[in-house]
């Protein structure tokens, strides 16, 4: 096994790679800077294939280079925060772990649940810490939902279930060559509307559920369809059967009226727990009380990840806490390619470049609402029926 670079007690500021520092790697960019400002950690690398400027870098560069692993031998970085296309996740996390480097790896983890189970358990042989990029389950809102369900304040949970009605421009799709692909060279990327942009909602419906190792996963259904002429899903739903029992649904658009901010709901017996878990915003609801709102706080993943290297701090997100997502990822990935809604139910907005598929919104807060598919809601564009839950095959 590599000897780790960094362990309980290591010395700050931690030398910190970050491959992948444009796009959403930016914000990962500007959150590095914020750490280094309070002296836990130094940005000595930057790993890109077109090396970035001064000026778009916004001061003097640190090292750069294409090549991750000379990078990391070069610098002798301690962490690696990897923001890089989703195919090239395992490649680059194994690479970082067979150098005792520390793993800050952007979700989804893998686009397959192949890849996921080789970075996983390449990342444990090698002894390395990985935390995978769902900021959404460092909101302190995440236990404290938790603590309000085993105290019963909602009842018996009978589901959980999630909402996502973004908008996305045209342009979107077209801002990597990976993008809205399901496949690129014959290799899986799975850019679909839950496996990427709106992957917070599943992840956090299923951590609410209690329900977030591979094993905790029964069954899936899922509903995938398009609006754009892309591979991917764009408007989409999935329900999932838990160990636990009750359903698991989240439906999601990039083709909505109106930009809404995305939640997950808890349905209990006696009342309803809604978490806006970009905002850290909880409602709860429930029989003989008034509605009560509560807002917290948030742990940043990076930080917990530094925290646990010198302290042991107990890692949010570690990669088997991401199983029954990557579940998810692979039920995707294994159904049919997303149907193309027909041109009639779908417009473009003048002047805005986006397409819109009037009526979804209402769809996708009643799939959260009730727990139900598209199809079950009476969409017209969705598939006739559904099937039973599918064991999703993970070999």
């Amino acid at each position: 096994m590599t000897e780790p670079r960094t362990a309980p007690g290591a010395l700050l500021p931690v030398p910190v790679v970050l491959a992948g520092a444009r796009g959403h790697g930016r914000w990962h960019l500007a959150n590095i800077r914020r750490l280094q400002a309070e002296g836990l950690v130094r940005l000595v690398g930057i790993g890109e294939l077109t090396p970035l400027t001064e000026e778009e870098f916004g001061g003097e560069l640190p090292e750069q280079s294409a090549d991750f692993g000379a990078l990391l031998d070069s610098t002798g970085a301690r962490v690696a925060v990897v923001c890089t296309p989703i195919p090239t996740h395992t490649g680059l996390a194994l690479a970082a772990a067979a150098r005792g480097v520390h793993l800050l790896l952007e979700k989804p983890p893998a686009p397959s649940f192949a890849e996921f189970r080789r970075m996983a358990d390449g990342v444990a042989a090698a002894g390395v810490a990985c935390q995978i990029g769902f900021q959404s389950l460092g909101s302190h809102a995440v236990p404290a939902i938790r603590e309000l369900v085993a105290e019963g304040a909602v009842g018996r949970v009978v589901g959980v279930g999630g909402a996502g009605a973004w908008v996305r421009p045209e342009e979107y799709f077209r801002r990597a060559p990976w993008a809205g692909r399901r496949r690129l060279n014959g290799v899986d990327v799975i850019d679909g509307a839950l496996t990427n942009p709106l992957a917070h909602a599943v992840a956090t419906a299923l951590a609410l559920d209690g329900s977030t190792r591979a094993e905790d996963v029964t069954g899936i259904e899922t509903e995938l369809l398009r609006a754009h002429d892309i591979e991917s899903d764009d408007t989409s739903c999935v329900r999932i059967t838990t160990a636990r029992g009750g359903p698991v649904t989240v439906a999601a658009t990039l083709c909505a009226e109106r930009a809404d901010e995305p939640y997950v709901l808890v349905h209990g017996t006696r009342g309803r727990i809604t978490l806006w878990y970009k905002q850290d915003r909880v409602l709860l609801q429930r029989a003989g009380h008034g509605p009560r709102e509560m807002r917290f706080g948030r742990t940043d993943l990076l930080e917990n990840l530094l925290a646990h290297l010198t302290d042991g701090t107990p890692l949010l997100v570690t990669p088997d806490r991401t199983g029954a997502f990557m579940k998810v990822v692979e039920a995707i990935r294994q159904a049919p390619d997303p149907a193309p809604l027909p041109a009639g139910v779908w417009h473009r907005v003048p002047g805005e470049n986006r397409r819109v598929v009037p009526g979804v919104d209402g769809l996708v807060a009643a799939a959260a609402d009730t727990l139900s598919l598209y199809s079950e809601l009476g969409a017209p564009w969705a598939p006739p029926a559904h099937h039973p839950p599918k064991e999703v095959s993970t070999r």
